[in-house]
């Protein structure tokens, strides 16, 4: 379901209960597109959300901390002169739309009392955050500041009087009545689905909204209200109407609807069209759309963060696959080496019977079992013992070629080893903080220019392995990049851990740390499914997952970050589970 009217009244209400009178303590700006608001209640505190993404546009009450940039942007910065230590007064949805305005009162540098407005307009890619003098209307700033040559339906730059987005004429449905509703229909022009009616007529209905009042009352989204009679047009109103009254009562049931075990939509009331679908019902709204998008909101951002590492190292394996192709096939030429020894054998046995200036020769080659004839080709220009001579040295050349070639062969494989673990690293990554470590170790294996140091005191912080708890209570870590990987495989894990690792795939590290316990089979079929799904076959079956005891494992010396060699392990073969694996998250 959209972040439509009905979402929108249910956060307006519990924002209403929550942070009336609340004090502005801190603002932060985590994202270029987002505001992270710290407010401090009776006895309470509060974290305010505010998400322009373009993708996942929001508003709700928030528990997680996210990191933020060691500069703050300049609309933190004037966000913080005009609104810390100011008090909420207001919270609301101007008609039903898509829009939450929080009033602010506020002392300027003199003292004086001021009234801000921040407005926030979750209208997917045209989404914004605005703040506004409410008592003259002007626009002080926008975290995305949109001008007429972006834009020619409405600008929003500072100093500019602020205006609403553009409705279309639609109206606000708490102030419907029968008779408009019925009015609406009869004055339509040509015919009206039932579900358009309400999307077109009203503001904040969503599709999903518009469907589900259908279905109760007994009509199929696709019929032509003006071919329906009265009685019907009535029973569609009624269930319009029970929707508006539960908007007006606040009696609202805020779920996520799931399918297949993946979260599917959410609401704030139980729809009749999601039938028997599993739902999880929450406290508040905030909560849970915070479920809903965290995950989702997160990956993007990571995905949008992570562009130029992916491309760059996509890039360099296609080359490597390149490289690997070519070499294969000066291999198998050169492979062929054996051939000119042959040539040279033959030529040696024969030298009596031989002439310079002969272009090719026919010989009996003894070498293959019957014994059939060959013919080869001479330089005329030199005798027979030179020409054998050539072949030899040519036999010589590919032998040693061979050599070279297997060499550099395995250090390509092992660079696309090491390229596609980065790519399946780049994917784990859940914070900014383990893309900035995959990003320093590529500038330290060449892979990105360095960048200039920042001046002052840098704290360098370390992020941290995933953890999970077995059915039987064993600790089982989880490497998402290669700094956590070389961390839990020669720091954290000593030599009587259990490690393992899916058998040539690129993947993460996993400790079971034994604590000098016997390991029962089930951790380390937990263990196991835990190294399947977080590798490059999470969606493959039977994986293989090597594993055996730390004190087998070794890391050589100059190898890159991440890789290892083991022996004396065992390997079992594992279908990853995601349900399972959630079900050991601690």
């Amino acid at each position: 379901m959209p972040f439509d009217g009905s979402v929108v009244s249910s956060i307006v209400h519990e924002l209403q209960d929550k942070l009336l009178n609340g004090k502005i303590d801190k603002v932060y700006q985590p994202e270029k597109d987002e505001l992270l608001i710290n407010i401090r209640g009776y006895g309470d505190s509060y974290k305010l959300l505010l998400s322009a993404s373009s993708t996942y546009p929001r508003v709700h009450l928030t528990e997680e901390n996210k990191s933020n940039p060691a500069v703050a942007p300049s609309f933190c910065m004037l966000l913080r002169k005009h609104l810390l230590g100011g008090r909420i007064v207001s919270v609301r949805q101007p008609e039903f739309e898509r829009i939450i305005e929080i009033d602010i009162d506020s002392a300027d540098e003199l003292g004086y009392s001021t009234h801000k407005t921040l407005i926030a307009e979750i209208m997917g890619r045209h989404s914004n955050i605005i703040v506004i003098d409410k008592t003259t209307g002007r626009i002080i700033d926008s975290i995305k500041r949109i001008s007429f040559e972006i834009s020619s339906v409405r600008e929003i730059l500072p100093g500019g009087h602020y205006e609403y987005p553009p409705s279309g004429n639609k109206t606000n449905p708490l102030k419907a009545s029968k008779d408009s509703f019925i009015e609406g229909i009869a004055n339509a022009p040509g015919s009206i689905r039932a579900e358009k009616y309400f999307m077109n007529l009203y503001n904040g209905i969503s599709p999903v909204v518009a469907r589900d009042i259908c279905l109760r009352a007994g009509i199929d989204v696709d019929k032509d209200l003006k071919q329906l009679d009265y009685g019907l047009i009535e029973t569609l109103y009624n269930s319009f109407f029970e929707f508006l009254e539960s908007v007006l009562s606040a009696s609202y049931i805020p779920n996520i609807v799931y399918k297949d075990g993946k979260a599917l939509d959410f609401s704030c009331f139980d729809l009749e069209i999601y039938g028997n679908l599993d739902k999880q019902v929450f406290k508040g709204m905030s909560e849970a759309v915070e479920r809903f998008y965290h995950e989702k909101d997160q990956k993007d951002r990571m995905k949008q963060k992570s562009g130029d590492m992916h491309k760059i190292i996509t890039n360099r394996l296609e080359r490597c696959y390149k490289k690997l192709e070519k070499l294969s096939g000066d291999l198998q030429e050169a492979s062929d080496s054996e051939k000119y020894k042959i040539y040279g054998d033959l030529i040696m046995s024969n030298i009596y019977f031989l002439d310079k200036g002969e272009e090719k020769v026919r010989l009996q080659n003894y070498y293959s079992p019957d014994a059939e004839y060959i013919e080869i080709s001479m330089d005329t220009r030199i005798s027979p013992s030179a020409n054998a001579q050539r072949y030899y040295k040519h036999y010589n050349k590919s032998k040693n070629a061979i050599n070279k070639i297997n060499i550099q062969i395995e250090e390509n494989k092992q660079e696309i080893m090491y390229l596609e673990t980065q790519l399946d690293n780049l994917d784990k990554c859940t914070e900014e903080l383990e893309l900035e470590e995959i990003r320093t170790e590529l500038m330290e294996q060449g892979y990105l220019r360095s960048r200039k140091a920042i001046k002052g005191k840098q704290t360098k912080k370390a992020s941290s392995p995933m953890l999970f708890i077995s059915s039987t209570g064993f600790e089982i870590y989880v490497g998402k990049n290669n700094t956590q990987n070389d961390y839990l495989t020669l720091k954290l894990a000593d030599n009587r851990d259990i490690w393992l690792h899916a058998k040539e795939i690129p993947g993460s590290h996993v400790i079971i740390k034994t604590r000098g316990k016997d390991t029962d089979d089930a951790t380390i079929k937990e263990a196991a499914n835990l190294a399947a799904y977080y590798s490059r076959s999470r969606m493959s079956s039977k994986v293989p997952v090597d594993y055996t005891i730390k004190k087998n494992v070794k890391k050589p010396n100059g190898a890159k970050p991440g890789m290892v060699i083991y022996e004396n392990y065992s390997t079992i073969y594992i279908t990853p589970d995601e349900e399972k694996m959630n079900s050991m998250k601690k």
